[in-house]
């Protein structure tokens, strides 16, 4: 999942981009209105965690500009002015969410799980997948009652293909989900990920199926390919 914060004040931005990083996100920052309004045209994010009072634009701007271009990315405004006015006018200009500063991080990253979850659909907080469970609060993935040891980029592409299954994910989109500035992954590292990955689900009977220049799809295997694989497992 990748968020972008919009937030001026130095200290508050680096200490949430460490604590979204730490729990398995990309985050990306930007520290005015004009920034984030550029960022948000012209690239995909799964959130936005958005200050009102940004330099150069506002945060409202933002906001308003973000839902004039018909987007629907979950949006959770942080500030300090802790206004009713303010508060309403953010919720009718398409915000999801409000946050008062100071905060508990605590709290602010439990927000952060539910927009996501909303953005994706909504839904259970567990996903399943035939064997393959996911929970989305916890980000800890099952294959029955065995917990998955998956290193955080393994648990950010199963999470992706798990919130779009039944659908081609291309290995641009894992890039766009996966991915911060700055960070320079190949198709060749995508798919060491995606082998990695796949190997360790198997045993459950899922597959990640590759279509050939298009990309990747989470799938249960037959009765009797699935029987075969826990026979060749045992």
């Amino acid at each position: 999942m990748r968020i972008l914060l919009a937030e001026d004040d130095s200290v508050l931005a680096d200490g949430l981009t460490r604590s979204l990083r730490h729990s398995g996100y990309a985050a990306d920052c930007v520290k005015n209105g004009v920034e984030a309004d550029s960022a948000l045209s012209t690239q995909d994010f799964d959130l936005l965690i958005l200050d009102l009072g940004l330099p150069k634009m506002s945060g409202l701007e933002v906001l308003r500009r973000l839902r004039a271009r018909n987007s629907r990315l979950p949006v959770l405004i942080l500030t300090a002015a802790d206004s009713v006015e303010q508060r309403v006018q953010g919720l009718d200009l398409g915000a999801d969410d409000y946050m008062a500063k100071p905060f508990a991080l605590s709290e602010l990253e439990a927000r952060v799980r539910a927009l996501t979850r909303r953005g994706a659909g909504g839904g259970p907080t567990v996903i399943r997948h035939g064997s393959l469970s996911y929970d989305q609060v916890g980000r800890i993935a099952y294959i029955g009652e065995q917990m998955l040891d998956l290193s955080a980029r393994e648990l950010g592409l199963l999470e992706v293909l798990l919130q779009r299954t039944g659908r081609l994910v291309s290995k641009e989109q894992l890039v766009d989900h996966l991915c911060e500035w700055g960070e320079e992954v190949s198709n060749n590292a995508i798919e060491v990920y995606v082998h990695r990955l796949r190997k360790k689900i198997e045993v459950g009977a899922i597959r990640i199926a590759t279509v050939r220049g298009l990309g990747y799809c989470l799938e249960k295997l037959p009765d009797s390919v699935a029987s075969a694989s826990v026979i060749h497992n045992a």
